[in-house]
């Protein structure tokens, strides 16, 4: 089901138009793909039902299977760990707002004043939460096999860069994608304890999110002391 939306003018036909031609994908349902690019700013703004909330949720849910399907499948790799790793970084936000400006989806997204003026085509999580909600809609209006071929496109040169990139990525940046893309939430370093003499000092901290500490980490500084710390917690995710 399909909510209304407003009439899409002439002008705006052409973008979405010009938009599918880039994408090389042609929808049914112009009004869906519409639906993809509305933020829920403009919605509150003209007094709208519905945005691309939904959508979104939806193609959150497709895009980890696609991602999980493609790894799945590639034979050079087994380790669970590994592969639920390289997932977290193709999904995350700061991967999905890369491919969403690849696609031009900042100048597609069709935002209320306020956000307009806050700088919301430049924020990642706008970026990345757009991102979804066009798989959403790909998938709704062509079906499963259109949007995994259309998202393998997406992601599979983001899955190989994540392998190339192995090891390179400090546990804090991957932590934090991965709080942020799940759970909506910053990790949090607390230092808990310091021993030993100046010269030879020694560092605990935990990390907390969601109500939950990792670690403690313990390092000769509270930055490898909070490295240490997510890498624990990335364990345990």
């Amino acid at each position: 089901m399909i909510p209304d939306i407003p009439e899409i003018d002439a002008a705006r036909k052409k973008e979405l138009c010009a938009f599918q031609r880039n994408i090389g994908i042609k929808f049914k349902n112009l009004s869906l793909l519409q639906l993809a690019f509305m933020h829920c700013s403009i919605s509150n703004e003209i007094r709208l039902k519905t945005n691309n909330e939904r959508l979104e949720f939806l193609g959150d849910a497709i895009l980890g299977a696609v991602t999980a399907s493609l790894l799945y499948n590639d034979p050079s790799e087994n380790n669970e760990g590994y592969l639920a790793k390289i997932k977290s970084t193709v999904v995350s936000e700061a991967t999905l707002s890369v491919i969403a400006r690849q696609l031009h989806l900042d100048r597609m997204m069709v935002l209320g004043k306020g956000e307009e003026l806050s700088g919301g085509r430049e924020k990642k999580t706008l970026l990345a939460d757009t991102l979804e909600a066009l798989f959403g809609a790909v998938y709704l209006d062509s079906g499963f096999n259109v949007a995994f071929d259309f998202i393998s496109r997406c992601i599979a040169p983001e899955i190989e860069k994540a392998k190339q990139n192995r090891g390179r990525k400090d546990y804090k940046s991957q932590l934090q994608e991965i709080c942020q893309h799940r759970f909506k939430v910053y990790p949090s370093y607390r230092l808990v304890r310091q021993s030993g003499p100046e010269h030879e000092r020694y560092f605990w901290v935990v990390v907390e999110f969601k109500g939950k500490i990792f670690g403690p980490g313990m390092g000769k500084n509270k930055k490898h002391a909070e490295h240490e710390a997510a890498r624990l917690a990335l364990e345990e995710l």
